[in-house]
């Protein structure tokens, strides 16, 4: 698997599971998603991602 599809797999994990959270625990979960958006919207202009620089380095995945 790309670094690219684990990133998109990742992401869409982490706000479903803030959405589910958001309904059954506090909606303040909702802000955990916004994050996560914004982080993909910040990476789209910058070419620059968190989880990237995280999965390469500590996992040892291959670009």
């Amino acid at each position: 698997m790309k670094v690219e599809q684990i990133i998109r797999a990742i992401a869409g994990t982490f706000i479903l599971i803030s959405l589910i959270l958001a309904i059954k625990v506090n909606i303040n979960w909702l802000w955990f998603t916004a994050f996560v958006g914004a982080n993909l919207l910040q990476s789209s202009f910058t070419k620059w991602c968190l989880m990237e620089d995280i999965l390469v380095k500590v996992f040892k995945v291959k670009k």
